[in-house]
C-alpha cells in the first residue's frame, strides 16, 4: 500500500508521517516512511553562502530531477518490499510548486504520474497560510514567504487530481492528524485502523 502526504511547507507532513508509520507498525502493519526531498533547502543554502542567484527555471530543473529520483526510489522500495509505504511529498508537490512559480509542468512529471502506480490514498494537509508560515519560521530550517505559501496552496487546489485527495485539517496537533488519517484509511476500505 502506498500512502502519500502532500501540502505546503509547515503543514506538518513529516511529523505526522513518522508518527503514522510508528502507529501502523505498532498495530502490526509494517510501515516505512520516506521523505522524497527535492534538495531545495540544501541548494538554497549553498547558493546563499556563495551569493549566487540561479534562474528559477534552473533551480526548478535541479529540484525536479532530485524529487523524481527520490520518488522512483520510493516506488522501487514499495515494489520489492512489503507493508505500507508512506511518502512525504510526491510528484504532485513538484507540479504544484512549478505552478506556484509560474512555470509549466513540462513533460516528465505528467509522464511519471501516468506510468507510475497511483497511490492508494493521498492526504492533503490543509492548513491556513499564517499557521504554516509560523511553523516554518519556528523550525528555522528554511524560509518561505507568506505569499509563496498561499500561492502553493492555491496551486495544489488547481491540480486535476486534487478532487481525489483526502483533505484533512492540518492545523490540529500531529496525534489528531494521525487519528484522522487512520480513520480515513479504515473508512476508505483500505483495511487499516
Amino acid at each position: 500500500m502506498i500512502i502519500v502526504l502532500v501540502g505546503v511547507d509547515g503543514a506538518g507532513k513529516s511529523t505526522a508521517g513518522r508518527l503514522l508509520a510508528q502507529r501502523l507498525t505498532a498495530a502490526e502493519y509494517p510501515a516505512t516512511f520516506t521523505m522524497n526531498r527535492s534538495g531545495r533547502r540544501s541548494i538554497t543554502a549553498w547558493c546563499k553562502r556563495r551569493s549566487i542567484q540561479p534562474p528559477v527555471v534552473l533551480l526548478d530543473a535541479i529540484e525536479t530531477s532530485i524529487r523524481c529520483i527520490n520518488v522512483l526510489a520510493s516506488h522501487l522500495r514499495a515494489k520489492v518490499g512489503s507493508g505500507v509505504l508512506i511518502m512525504d511529498r510526491y510528484l504532485y508537490c513538484q507540479v504544484a510548486l512549478r505552478r506556484a512559480r509560474g512555470l509549466r509542468s513540462g513533460w516528465l512529471l505528467p509522464f511519471l504520474l501516468k506510468v507510475l502506480p497511483a497511490p492508494d490514498i493521498v492526504f492533503y494537509f490543509d492548513v491556513p497560510a499564517d499557521i504554516a508560515y509560523c511553523r516554518v519560521r519556528r523550525r528555522a530550517a528554511d524560509t518561505e514567504t507568506f505569499e509563496h505559501l498561499q500561492a502553493f496552496d492555491a496551486a495544489y487546489r488547481e491540480l486535476k487530481n486534487f478532487p481525489s485527495f483526502v483533505v484533512i485539517d492540518a492545523s490540529l496537533p500531529s496525534e489528531q492528524l494521525v487519528e484522522d488519517m487512520l480513520q480515513n484509511l479504515g473508512v476508505c476500505g483500505l483495511g487499516l485502523q
